[in-house]
């Protein structure tokens, strides 16, 4: 009876009734054919033949089957709590709310930063509503002047107006301005620096203020100073070498030592820390010794020269500090530029603290404060020299500069180097070049600036040239009109 069954699945899905009793007497079954592997398939052409077995399996229709995978329970919905985000922006202040008023009663707009600075100005003070319309009618007038009309070329005003007065500029290197010892880079050659967005400036140099409980005291500030010039072992000690009994000698000279503040045991401690000398340096009665662990000269040699060279206190990079007075308190100036180690050190002001290397500020601060370095030192090189160039021609260069969160160049590794056009780019330099890499990648050119209409003889899209006008002429009278 169970044969019969087992067969009557098989003609149930459409073999015929021999094929199915043979299957049923070889031991198959309906599950084990509709499973079958390759060695079942080979013992079932064995029984059946080929052509009877593709019938068989367009029966069947047998499907690879795949393991049994057990449901997963599905996860728990996480619960969301509402928090609300802290405000970077403070509230506005009721003069602020009352200033902006007015502008609403009018249909007219100023932007919230010349809002705010106008309530900053007259808070506190108690003005009639008709003085204060009075003052935002001559703010809307004064800020339309100044505001830029459509489709100027601000790039090309502002690259006239940079490079105009640079032709003026001096190419020397001056003294810092109130140190005397210290030499900057000032003039066109720090300008170029700038744009050019260099990574190490030519004469690198912070401005360290102090805290308030320190920027009196003389003594601190010295302190203070001596912990940020870097020492080597050789400003404050003799270094002799002694082939005989193949050890340095450090010969320590105690005026220099009490003048940076340092003490045998800290020379000995950091000698026994540095590179090329571990633990090979000790003390024998006021001197240090140390010795070579290899009979080799060349080793000797090379002890003898990073013992001269090796650290013993201050931050790295700077290798001058200078105190001056400036303004009631004292200031220290730095020959070199470490900005995140000076900030690290105590009563170091962090908000007053400067360097004129653009990129360790972008480093440490960020992309905005690296923005805001560009304008005050190229708008500090410039009046160094005498020149007035406006603020916005040179906060344009640095927001172009800026833009994308990096501190790009202004040349043909950077901006210049990164335009649409190829006509553009191939205006500024390496002109074949640009030319054949765009002839082989096959790249179109939209001539949609101004250096590749002027290239091509075409009107540039900016001022008149952005509008098309179109006369139509009055329609000619007919005889007895």
């Amino acid at each position: 009876m169970a044969t019969k069954s087992a067969a009557d699945v098989f003609i149930r899905k459409g073999v015929d009734e021999k094929t199915a009793e043979r299957l049923v007497e070889a031991g198959y079954t309906f599950t084990k054919v509709a499973r079958a592997s390759d060695k079942v398939k080979r013992d079932l052409e064995k029984l059946l033949g080929e052509k009877k077995l593709k019938q068989l399996f367009g029966a069947v229709k047998a499907k690879e089957r795949g393991p049994k995978t057990k449901k997963e329970k599905p996860l728990p919905k996480p619960v969301l709590k509402k928090k609300e985000i802290e405000s970077k922006i403070s509230p506005p202040t009721p003069m602020e709310v009352r200033l902006q008023k007015i502008l609403d009663s009018s249909h007219r707009h100023l932007p919230q930063a010349v809002v705010a600075e106008i309530a900053s100005r007259i808070e506190g003070v108690d003005i009639p509503t008709k003085l204060l319309e009075k003052m935002i009618d001559l703010t809307c007038e004064r800020f339309q002047t100044h505001s830029v009309d459509p489709n100027e070329s601000v790039g090309i005003v502002a690259a006239q107006s940079i490079g105009e007065p640079g032709t003026q500029m001096t190419m020397r290197t001056f003294h810092y301005a109130g140190v005397a010892e210290m030499n900057v880079t000032l003039g066109l050659p720090r300008l170029i620096e700038i744009v050019d967005a260099r990574r190490v400036p030519s004469t690198p140099i912070m401005e360290i203020h102090l805290e308030e409980s320190a920027q009196d005291d003389l003594e601190k500030v010295r302190e203070i100073a001596s912990n940020i010039e870097r020492t080597n072992l050789i400003d404050i000690a003799d270094v002799e070498t002694d082939i005989g009994n193949m050890e340095v000698v450090v010969k320590l000279d105690k005026k220099k030592m009490e003048r940076k503040s340092i003490t045998p045991e800290e020379v000995l401690r950091k000698l026994n820390k540095a590179k090329g000398l571990k633990n090979l340096a000790e003390m024998r009665e006021s001197n240090i010794v140390i010795k070579c662990d290899e009979p080799s000269y060349k080793k000797l040699q090379r002890i003898s020269e990073d013992t001269k060279l090796s650290p013993i206190k201050g931050v790295e990079g700077i290798q001058r500090a200078v105190i001056r007075k400036v303004q009631g308190h004292y200031v220290v100036y730095t020959e070199g530029s470490n900005l995140q180690k000076v900030l690290e050190i105590a009563h170091v002001d962090k908000k007053g603290t400067s360097t004129n290397s653009i990129m360790e500020i972008f480093e440490v601060l960020g992309i905005e404060a690296a923005r805001n370095a560009i304008i005050n030192e190229a708008s500090r090189t410039l009046e160094e020299q005498g020149l007035t160039v406006d603020i916005r021609h040179i906060m344009l260069v640095s927001d172009l500069m800026t833009n994308d969160g990096d501190v790009k160049a202004i040349g043909r590794h950077g901006i210049s180097g990164r335009k649409s056009s190829v006509l553009a780019r191939a205006a500024f330099e390496i002109t074949s070049t640009h030319l054949l890499r765009a002839g082989i990648t096959g790249e179109v050119d939209t001539l949609e600036g101004v250096v590749e209409n002027i290239i091509v003889g075409q009107p540039v899209t900016v001022g008149t040239g952005a509008v098309n006008l179109v006369w139509s002429p009055p329609a000619q009278k007919k005889e007895g009109d």
